[in-house]
Parts: structure tokens; sequence; C-alpha cells
């Protein structure tokens, strides 16, 4: 087996909620893609599931020779945008990374995220949803990978609350 050293990455913008579609037909166009994913919570109807989601919405890597391949037929693709370009000629994406975003992946080929907390303890934070939406409290700590502890100010006191980290921003 021979590996092209001409392969080369490069991105194609896609329509919205288009990536899947767009990689199938690249890749049955004879292009190799790649569409890095990983778990995001979805939040509907009190329910929280992991939903596989693209880690750059509306975007996909794509390879391709440009000595052997017809590239402008990305761009007619179903699904596809445009390939983005700098001026006339498609914009190169260095191979490393690439490399670094499939070496992130888990078992099942999702990127894994850092879990480390966004904030220093004593930190101020807003809530952002919930029965406290717009309220400020002292950022505390992590209780596990999706729960954060706050200590907000009711009544004149402190009290402690444990809310989902989505719930929680800078303020």
């Amino acid at each position: 087996m021979t590996i092209n050293t001409a392969l080369r990455w490069y991105v194609a913008q896609t329509h919205p909620r288009a990536e899947g579609l767009a990689a199938a037909h690249l890749n049955r166009q004879g292009f190799f893609t790649y569409l890095p994913r990983y778990l995001k919570r979805r939040r509907h109807a009190r329910r929280v599931e992991m939903v596989a989601a693209p880690f750059f919405p509306r975007y996909l890597f794509v390879s391709v020779d440009m000595k052997t391949q017809r590239w402008r037929s990305i761009q007619s693709t179903s699904g596809v945008s445009r390939f983005v370009c700098n001026g006339d000629n498609p914009a190169v994406v260095d191979d490393q990374i690439v490399v670094s975003l499939k070496q992130r992946e888990n078992e099942h080929g999702f990127i894994q995220l850092d879990s480390s907390p966004r904030f220093q303890p004593g930190e101020q934070v807003r809530i952002l949803d919930g029965a406290f939406n717009g309220s400020f409290g002292l950022y505390e700590g992590m209780t596990d990978k999706e729960r954060v502890t706050i200590l907000l100010d009711l009544l004149g006191r402190k009290v402690r609350v444990m809310l989902d980290s989505d719930y929680v921003d800078a303020a």
C-alpha cells in the first residue's frame, strides 16, 4: 500500500446541520473527510440527554490531492455551502491540527473535552437559567463533572446551591 503524500487537509463550510450529509456525499465522490464530533448535553422537556454534535458546527475537513482530484466539485456537493479559500486557492489546514483532534478522541470516536473548572473558588458567577436566573453568587467548586456549588446571598445569609455547570457563567 502506498501513502499519497500529495493529500492535504482543507475545510468545507456546510449548510446548517448538514455536516453529515456533506461528508457522506464527499466520501461517495472519493474524498476523505473528517468530521470531529463530541458528546453534547441537550436539555428538552426537563430531560437531559447526551447527543453527538459537530465540534466545529457547519465545518468539516476534506483531504484532497490537488493534482489528481477535481476539487472544484466540492463547491457543488449537496450539503456543502462553500470550500474555504484564500482568494482562488483553497486554504490548506496544517496536518497537525487534524492529528491533534484525532488524538483527543475516545474509543467511540468522540473528542474528549476538558472537564476542569472554568472558575476559581471565590470568583463571582451569574446564574443563567432556573429558579435563580439572573442571580449572582460565589463559585465554590465542582461536585462532579456536571454540577457546580455556588454560594448565593439569599435573605441576608449565604446559601449553598448546586446547579448544572451549563447554568453558570462568569459575572
